[in-house]
């Protein structure tokens, strides 16, 4: 027998890369990290000094003013605020609109969104015309408060600050664009399968859309959240007050802030630091939640189509 010898190739090694080369920061990502830090410093410390303030001696806060650390503490504001009933209501009031409020215009934005987005003869383009003259022309507030208060009779309900935002055009369009996105060819598999389209739009449509659909409830649930004017139109009972109204009439009446405490003595600057605390402590918590849905659900959705 006679042995074989194989030649083989001469092995070389790959080197990995280096790790020093990976880490090293170019100026231009360390000019970006400065200037993200920069930016949430000044959006940070507005927010930080309206929380220090609230949590303020009221004496101390109207000898010195605002100061970044809170000296005397105190939460006499806090409180007075949740001795009385009013903020209670009125956190009910703003829950309702904003909940309430974004389910309505989410399902009538996407009903109008996958229509426009179908392309459907004799429909899709009036439609899609309709939608588009609000983002050009308002018809105003008289018309609209004569709507709401005569002909709806709305007066003193929290459908009647619901109804005027149901629905945003431009969202709506950010929407269709998405929807148009969606491949022919699960639509077109769907239907051979026999389903109809109720059933294609929302078993197949709209799992396929949380993106999208994430982004544009967060930026539904900020408007209603955020709203007051037009519950200042509409609502004339305290009770149905949501909480920006009442912030609102705290900071421009003083009186008001003696209403919401037992006490008659109520620290009324404290006080307006402090429900602006409670106003937009709740939205913030919603960011975190929708946060990985925005570059997909807004590139996707406005630059297509």
């Amino acid at each position: 027998m006679t042995a074989t010898v194989e030649r083989t190739a001469p092995v070389t090694k790959v080197r990995p890369p280096s790790r020093r080369k990976s880490r090293r920061l170019e100026p231009f990502t360390i000019a970006s990290y400065a200037g993200v830090i920069c930016f949430g410093l000044v959006c940070a410390i507005p927010f930080w000094m309206v929380v220090a303030g609230s949590l303020t001696a009221e004496s101390a806060l109207s000898q010195r003013g605002y100061s970044f650390w809170p000296a005397p503490f105190s939460l006499d504001a806090y409180t007075t605020l949740f001795q009385g009933t009013r903020v209670w209501l009125s956190y009910g009031a703003t829950i309702f609109i904003t909940g309430i409020g974004t389910a309505i215009a989410l399902a009538a934005t996407s009903g109008i969104a996958w229509v426009i987005a179908r392309g459907l003869r004799r429909v899709s383009r009036p439609l899609a015309v309709f939608a588009y003259i609000p983002m050009l022309f308002n018809g105003g507030l008289v018309p609209m408060y004569i709507l709401i208060t005569q002909i709806l009779q709305l007066q003193n309900s929290w459908f009647a600050v619901i109804l005027p935002l149901v629905i945003a055009p431009f969202l709506v369009f950010v929407q269709v664009s998405f929807f148009r996105a969606t491949p022919q060819e699960i639509l077109d598999a769907a239907r051979i399968d026999g389903a109809g389209e109720l059933r294609i739009f929302f078993q197949v449509v709209l799992p396929l859309s949380t993106p999208v659909i994430a982004v544009i409830a967060l930026f539904y649930a900020v408007t209603f959240w955020n709203e007051w004017f037009h519950a200042l139109l509409f609502l004339s009972q305290p009770e149905k007050f949501p909480l920006q109204l009442v912030l609102q009439n705290l900071i421009s009446s003083v009186t008001n802030a003696a209403e919401l405490g037992t006490t008659s003595a109520a620290p009324v600057y404290q006080m307006r630091l402090a429900m602006t605390v409670i106003t937009i402590g709740p939205i913030l918590l919603a960011y975190p939640f929708a946060q990985r849905y925005f570059v997909k659900g807004l590139t996707l959705g406005a630059t297509k189509g």
